[in-house]
């Protein structure tokens, strides 16, 4: 099997950071706990290995 191609790698990871960055404004705007809930779950789907206290620390923080 071959490796995989640096383009596509480097764009997996920048999409990926985009919208993780997306999901961070949205959890810091998020109103209800069933939104929060939500967003968290995305976020498993688009980065599992980010843990769900780290980002909630962060995203409370204001950083995106």
């Amino acid at each position: 099997m071959s490796a995989p191609s640096r383009r596509s790698e480097l764009r997996r990871r920048r999409a990926r950071k985009e919208k993780v960055s997306l999901l961070h404004k949205r959890y810091a705007t998020a109103t209800s706990e069933s939104d929060r809930s939500r967003i968290l779950g995305k976020l498993k789907k688009v980065a599992p290995t980010i843990a769900a206290d780290q980002f909630t620390k962060t995203a409370g923080a204001g950083k995106a």
